[in-house]
């Protein structure tokens, strides 16, 4: 099942939510005032939407998280790759680091996921 798309003010949002959960929705409140200049009435309109498409949810006046941040990130990098790469990894990874160079940490590191992914997922 996929994720439920979050748009870039409610991941502002999910990230404040994914620090704290659970809290109150008061509470809640408060720390987009302070950290996203909303007004209450922005925060309990966004907790109702998440809600409503089961991101969040909110019970008792407590809100926490119905989807995670590594989630959430992951299906916005899916989408991304499937718009503007046409679903292909080997592309995007192509257009990541043609201007930027890794180090040899960073290739390790992703040479160890390919070498997870193609044992999970290739020896059989």
């Amino acid at each position: 099942m996929r994720s439920p798309k979050i748009f870039e003010s409610e991941y502002r949002f999910c990230k404040i939510l994914w620090e704290n959960e659970p809290i109150k929705s008061g509470d809640l409140a408060r720390l987009c005032a302070e950290q996203l200049g909303w007004k209450t009435t922005t925060t309990y309109t966004v907790i109702k939407r998440l809600s409503d498409r089961g991101v969040i949810k909110n019970e008792h006046t407590v809100v926490s998280s119905l989807v995670s941040r590594q989630e959430a990130e992951a299906a916005e990098i899916e989408e991304l790759i499937e718009k503007r790469f046409d679903s292909s990894v080997p592309g995007f990874l192509a257009a990541f680091t043609k201007n930027r160079r890794l180090n040899a940490k960073e290739i390790a590191e992703l040479q160890q996921m390919i070498d997870r992914f193609r044992k999970e997922h290739c020896d059989a």
